[in-house]
């Protein structure tokens, strides 16, 4: 029922439909907590609340705005990120963890008419079509199986009539890929396959092909994830563990890059863990438990509240507790 203008200056609804209420508040309880138990630890500890995670912005908008000579330079830096596992798990994956996205635009241009006369118009909701369908054989038949990469048409975007064949059709794509090679790979075969397609169909305009916002991957240091790991068992015990490659994107990685300093990222389960289970016994996890920004996607308030704070609290203390208090 909430609504927002985006970057085009729509009126469009908006809803923390990705926990990052919750991660604000666990960083808040975090923050606390370690400022009203100083004699336990040495240091210093920032704690950064960054806006406008979800355009691929913030991060960037932050470092334009001087970050890096505002506040002490860091010798390491630690975030987590809600998803849909067991509320009161954490999980940790050493090096690839969060894939990079690239935002794309293709216009592709035909030639109106009525939709009484097909034969005088270059439909170009036809051409969106075969290129919608045509892209999914980038992944599917362009790459190794031992490549993992996510091409999505989210929009497509033409025509305001049903008897009217429009000048143009629009579509808005996302790419999610792992490593440059991929990428680049990717990325020339949605140009090709778009010129391609158009060419097929007569256009009389080469489509546009724009890049938009892009996201960096997200490569965890592997011996700082492993001493937070530990510290994780040491606290949760077996409700630490591993998470799995996820092939959703952060720009988080873009502040530690621009400090030169390594870092560590990390899942924070928010699911009921009863709901979970029962849906893990049926086979059914994908069907019925939500997903980061679906619509049904309600992080439950604890454990994952108390979880969240007290990972924060373990990874820091990796790096700042006192000799004699060595134990999270």
């Amino acid at each position: 029922t909430a609504g927002a203008e985006d970057a085009s200056g729509r009126r469009v609804p908006v809803a923390h439909a990705c926990g990052h209420d919750m991660h604000v508040t666990c960083l808040l309880g975090a923050a606390r907590l370690m400022a009203a138990a100083r004699a336990s630890w040495q240091g210093t500890l920032l704690a950064l609340f960054q806006p406008a995670e979800e355009p691929g912005d913030g991060a960037d908008r932050m470092l334009a705005d001087g970050l890096t000579g505002r506040v002490p330079h860091p010798d390491v830096a630690f975030a987590q990120h809600v998803l849909p596992y067991p509320a009161g798990q954490v999980g940790t994956r050493a090096g690839s963890f969060l894939s990079a996205a690239d935002n794309i635009k293709i216009t592709v241009h035909g030639r109106g008419a009525h939709g009484s006369a097909p034969q005088a118009a270059i439909d170009p909701v036809v051409m969106a079509a075969m290129i919608v369908v045509r892209l999914q054989t980038i992944v599917s038949r362009e790459l190794a199986a031992t490549q993992p990469a996510v091409l999505t048409v989210g929009s497509v975007q033409a025509g305001t009539s049903g008897n009217v064949i429009p000048e143009s059709a629009e579509l808005l794509l996302n790419v999610r890929t792992y490593d440059e090679e991929t990428r680049q790979a990717v990325l020339a075969a949605v140009r090709r396959i778009a010129k391609a397609e158009c060419a097929a169909s007569g256009a009389l305009r080469e489509p546009q092909v724009e890049e938009g916002t892009r996201f960096p991957p997200t490569v965890n240091d592997a011996a700082v994830t492993r001493e937070v790991a530990a510290a994780f068992t040491a606290v949760f015990g077996e409700e630490a563990g591993t998470a799995e490659l996820q092939s959703a994107s952060e720009d988080f990685s873009r502040i530690p890059d621009a400090f030169g300093v390594p870092y560590t990222y990390w899942a924070l389960g928010c699911v009921d863990p009863d709901l979970y289970q029962g849906a893990r016994q049926r086979g059914s996890v994908a069907q019925d438990i939500p997903v980061n920004h679906s619509p049904r996607f309600a992080p439950v308030l604890q454990p994952t509240l108390d979880t969240g704070v007290q990972a924060l609290v373990a990874a820091a203390l990796t790096r700042l507790a006192r000799p004699d208090r060595t134990s999270p």
